[in-house]
């Protein structure tokens, strides 16, 4: 990886990309630093770092956002909206005929379904930061009293349209990387907000190890240990493949001919990335986010109180049944999402069009079955390695209470070793197509 950056460096024309993407990258971390007027940021920083843990959902958009939600400046938000418009867009794409159609149309049914994906999120955001002020003024007492209606009501304006001014900027600059950087724009923002986290966590362990050296200093060096391994596991899974033999039947057309090669179909197996372990902690971090507005009752008076308890402490991170149901959700959505992805049948159709086949198995139906065999087993194989991933810093708390600022480890070293990979690809088929020396030998 090393030595493809040295070489992609060397290139002008690459070294101005990186160049481009680093400067959106610095700004983007400057703006994460400029804090939203008329707000007590002391009392967020309190209030988050007591609500904000154990791996729950307000957690998780602390860490994708850098820390600029519990911090509340401008880019507070950051690509949540985005990301969560472009899931629902995926999703709807497959459930919607008319949108499935601007998908088939090509570059211009792409332009068009961007376009309503700018508005979903432009909608979310607005949404949410709305939410964020209800939060911040009801749970939190953090908004600065005006003294008058008028006056609260345009500290609210204020508040609101800032947050959406920093999504908008966030997107516009993933926008801009896309163009005239490296990577795909988004993904690299994500990127570099849960890189801003990383040495949060390490004081953490430091400040650990320097208080009760005695308990503190193996279990950490066995977390560091436990995280290397953890990112091999990842590069390793992330790189395996199940790779189906094609044949294809030799033609004759005139003096030449045509076909009787042999190739194959690479099955990813980790084809999902980390879309179902968000699916699945969107969905666990429900009955958190309801019992932030409706706290859980401290003395029961009734069924229904007994009951609302009872199903918010079932959702909490520290529980063994929060783990259980988390690690089949994202077994679930793996499965899910995979289903929208690949579609064996399509496969086989084009197969057989381009007298293509797989050695000892018949076209059509049988073929189409094959591969959904192959598909169900491979799926099963990454969904239980996302599992794992997920589910293991979780358990860590359980062995020390201490470590729970960590309980998201795992899903954020999957998606910095995902982006990482991904950027040495996109500069190796940059510099393959600029035939650099170096890469070529």
């Amino acid at each position: 990886m090393f030595k493809t950056l040295r070489d992609a460096w060397s290139i002008p024309e690459i070294r101005k990309k990186l160049l481009y993407t680093l400067l959106m990258l610095l700004i983007f971390r400057l703006g994460s630093a400029v804090v939203v007027p008329f707000l007590d940021t002391t009392t967020v920083g309190d209030w988050m770092s007591t609500n904000a843990t154990g791996g729950n959902f307000l957690e998780y958009l602390d860490i994708i956002t850098g820390g600029a939600l519990s911090q509340a400046t401008v880019f507070s938000l950051s690509i949540t909206p985005y990301i969560n418009a472009s899931i629902i867009m995926q999703l709807l794409t497959y459930a919607l005929p008319p949108l499935e159609r601007l998908r088939d149309e090509g570059e211009e049914g792409q332009k068009k379904l961007n376009k309503i994906t700018a508005a979903v999120s432009l909608a979310l955001s607005v949404f949410m930061s709305f939410a964020y002020y209800l939060t911040l003024k009801n749970q939190m007492g953090a908004v600065v009293d005006g003294g008058s209606d008028i006056a609260n009501v345009f500290i609210g304006f204020v508040i609101v349209l800032s947050f959406v001014a920093g999504t908008s900027i966030v997107v516009w600059m993933g926008n801009r990387i896309n163009d005239k950087g490296i990577g795909n724009g988004i993904s690299m923002l994500l990127f570099a907000g849960i890189l801003a986290r990383f040495p949060v966590m390490a004081g953490t362990l430091a400040d650990l190890t320097m208080s009760e050296p005695q308990q503190y200093f193996f279990e950490s060096l066995a977390v560091l240990v436990l995280f290397i391994v953890m990112i091999a596991f990842i590069v390793f899974m992330n790189a395996s493949e199940r790779r189906i033999p094609i044949q294809y039947a030799k033609r004759v057309v005139g003096r030449k001919q045509y076909g009787g090669q042999s190739t194959h179909i690479p099955i990813k197996v980790c084809m999902s990335g980390v879309m179902p372990i968000i699916f699945a902690m969107s969905f666990m971090s429900l009955p958190g986010t309801i019992s932030l507005f409706k706290p859980v009752y401290t003395e029961p008076t009734g069924f229904w109180q007994n009951f609302y308890n009872g199903f918010i402490n079932f959702f909490n991170t520290s529980t063994w049944t929060y783990a259980v149901v988390y690690f089949i959700l994202i077994i679930a959505f793996n499965y899910f999402y995979v289903s929208m992805q690949y579609n064996p049948i399509e496969i086989a159709n084009n197969l057989r069009q381009n007298n293509g086949g797989i050695p000892g198995i018949r076209p059509g139906k049988p073929t189409s079955d094959y591969i959904q065999r192959v598909l169900s087993k491979i799926t099963l194989v990454g969904a239980f390695f996302l599992g794992i991933i997920a589910i293991f810093p979780i358990a860590m708390t359980w062995f020390d209470p201490n470590l729970s600022s960590l309980a998201m480890g795992g899903t954020t070293i999957l998606i910095v070793v995902s982006v990482a990979l991904e950027t040495v690809r996109t500069l190796e088929s940059e510099m393959m197509m600029r035939h650099h020396k170096g890469f070529l030998e």
